[in-house]
């Protein structure tokens, strides 16, 4: 654990001088590293100590889709990331600590290439306007690039936001 402390405290060192331009961070893991109840109270806590702001985790490993890996993330303030395409049901909406919500939305069916279609950002929309009207904060981060699709898509949303 010594090293991975090290390298938080790089980490952490690098993205500060973002000062208030810092937003959420996000840790994403690996789609192989599973859920270990100690190894992630251990890391969360370690990351804890040395960052207060805003963080989200996208796990990829179907273990950390448990109400005990929920736990542990809002036991640590820290939001699970709502992915699409999702890698199983529960996944699909935002979890863990309830602030903020974090949508990562890499395109389906094909990812990286599919855009959203009205429809899907309609609903993506009154999602974070509900979330905002309770004084919530909310990330959607659009990884569906490899057409030129999340340009598009997120001022789409944006302009939605905005209405």
């Amino acid at each position: 654990m010594l090293e991975t402390e090290q390298l938080l405290d790089i980490f952490i060192e690098e993205v500060s001088s973002l000062e208030s331009r810092l937003g959420c961070l996000l840790v994403q893991l690996p789609p192989r590293l599973e859920f270990h109840l100690d190894s992630a109270q251990e890391f969360l806590a370690a990351l804890r100590r040395r960052y207060a702001g805003a963080v989200a985790m996208e796990p990829r490993h179907p273990s950390w889709f448990s109400a005990m890996a929920d736990g542990v993330l809002r036991a640590s303030q820290v939001a699970r990331v709502a992915a699409d395409p999702p890698r199983c049901t529960v996944d699909r909406e935002p979890a863990g600590w309830k602030d903020p919500v974090y949508y990562r939305l890499h395109g389906a069916p094909r990812v990286y290439f599919s855009a959203y279609d009205d429809v899907q950002l309609e609903e993506l929309s009154a999602k974070l306007a509900a979330h905002a009207r309770n004084g919530g904060t909310a990330w959607c981060i659009f990884d569906n690039t490899g057409a030129g699709a999340a340009t598009i898509n997120a001022l789409a949303l944006l302009q939605r936001l905005q209405q």
